[in-house]
């Protein structure tokens, strides 16, 4: 299952006469990259005029007619004037009542400008009842403080950092208290937005010591949740064949006899164990059974296993005879072994050393369904890849390099749309900190770049400023173009 998501995230800290809030961009940066882990496409805005506002909100209106969800958060002064919420921005003018309202962004305005596009589900978020010097030196009821309760249209929920007539605390730290609790819980899998939230409300409550209590209006429709688990969105396969290290052995048969070998890291089991299993004992297997044998054949080929890495080079003759759907269970797996541990969690580093291997396969049209599959499933993950696995988009990326006076090429950047995607790797050691380079081929260059940015050779040009041919390539120590 795959959502189209979009964000717009706003943060406002720089407000006039020195009322400068400490935590809003921080917040505004801090939700970004969270939504970014979870999939959603963020339009990102600090310290903001109104017409940047409105500006921003435009885009984020045609993002929203072609997306499944929307999400609009605002950190920063708010109030409201005879009922209604207006955001604050950089540029509002706090004189008097009427010109901040004039000069502050309805929230009725995004309410109604969400409801109207073509999208299923609308979220919006405000941290924004802080305290505000400028609104409390109007002569003002006490109805007025904090911001009013407001309709939620159909598919939408609407969260508040506090309780109607209630004020927001800035928090300790790097983030608003409302924020901060929210970001703890963010992440969470497999929870309905509804306790979520309600989670974030009772982590609130313990960081501000019971002064502040959150609240939400909602009138969505259908469960949503910011993070879904692959076990929940691959209804192909069950549970503990998603997470392998649940799936039981027990009956045996002879898959499950191949599976218990794989899973010894023992060449001297794992090889006649897969080697002896026969294409009518194959054809016998259940779906889970299949996809839990493939996963094991490919984690055995990248251990060094011959007979695991002859199945995957021979593929199309080893499965020759067997029913489409069997192949395709047996396929599945070991694509999904290739990005998912055996927790059925993504993978922090992907296990590549086959992947181009299994990826030569996807010219074959009877193994299309496969390729599906796992695209499908990684289009969650979205932010760890530059194309989507299993998708057949080429792409290409431009090496530059400059020439020493040895006539070496020391490659300084790697270009992608325009970007140099080359950096230091996180897990460079620190003697690579003092530089040099080391020798390349193209070829392997271009093996390395296949392997780090998750693209199959197949689908990937290089091209260089130089005569690849002819020259010399040197690249730089621990350096990387991982994403």
């Amino acid at each position: 299952m795959h959502r189209k998501l979009t964000a717009l995230v706003i943060g406002i800290s720089n407000y006039p006469d020195g009322s400068t809030l400490k935590n809003p961009t921080n917040d505004a940066e801090d939700m970004s990259a969270a939504l970014e882990q979870l999939g959603f496409l963020v339009i990102k805005v600090k310290d903001a005029g109104v017409e940047d506002i409105d500006r921003a909100v435009v885009s984020f209106r045609d993002n929203l007619n072609s997306n499944d969800v929307g999400l609009f958060y605002f950190a920063g002064h708010a109030m409201q004037v005879k009922g209604e919420n207006y955001l604050n921005a950089v540029d509002s003018n706090f004189d008097d009542e009427i010109s901040a309202k004039h000069s502050s962004y309805p929230l009725n305005k995004i309410i109604e400008l969400m409801d109207s596009c073509s999208n299923s589900t609308n979220i919006i978020i405000l941290d924004a009842c802080r305290n505000n010097p400028f609104v409390r030196s109007w002569s003002r009821g006490p109805d007025q403080i904090g911001l009013a309760s407001v309709y939620a249209p159909r598919g939408t929920l609407i969260a508040f950092a506090t309780s109607p007539g209630e004020l927001a605390k800035d928090g300790a730290g790097r983030n608003g208290s409302y924020t901060e609790a929210l970001l703890k819980h963010l992440n969470t899998h497999d929870i309905p937005i509804e306790d979520l939230f309600k989670r974030v409300r009772n982590t609130l409550n313990t960081i501000t010591g019971g002064k502040q209590t959150s609240w939400e209006h909602t009138s969505l429709a259908g469960d949503f949740y910011f993070n879904i688990s692959v076990g929940r969105s691959v209804d192909i396969y069950s549970q503990d064949a998603i997470s392998d290290s649940l799936f039981s052995l027990k009956p045996c048969n002879p898959i499950r006899d191949a599976i218990t070998a794989l899973k010894s890291l023992n060449w001297y089991r794992q090889n006649p164990g897969l080697e002896k299993i026969t294409i009518r004992e194959l054809d016998a297997g259940d779906e889970n059974s299949l996809f839990v044998l493939g996963r094991n054949i490919y984690q055995a080929a990248c251990g060094g296993a011959n007979s695991a890495s002859g199945f995957i080079s021979a593929f199309r003759e080893k499965t020759d005879g067997m029913l489409p759907g069997k192949v395709r269970s047996l396929l599945d797996g070991m694509l999904f072994e290739i990005f998912f541990n055996s927790n059925g969690e993504i993978r922090k580093d992907f296990r590549i050393s086959k992947f181009n291997d299994i990826f030569k396969l996807k010219v074959f049209t009877e193994y299309s369904a496969s390729f599906e599959f796992i695209s499908e499933v990684l289009l969650t993950y979205q932010n760890r890849f530059y194309v989507i696995p299993g998708k057949s988009r080429g792409i290409g990326v431009d090496v530059v390099a400059t020439q020493n006076e040895d006539g070496e090429h020391l490659i300084e950047g790697i270009h992608f749309e325009g970007f140099n995607i080359l950096r230091k790797s996180n897990e460079a050691a620190s003697w690579h900190d003092e530089g040099g380079a080391y020798p390349i081929k193209l070829d392997d260059l271009k093996q390395t770049l296949s392997n780090e940015m998750v693209v199959p050779i197949s689908q990937l040009t290089v091209t260089t400023s130089f005569e690849s041919d002819k020259s010399k390539v040197l690249f730089p120590y621990g350096m990387t173009v991982k994403k």
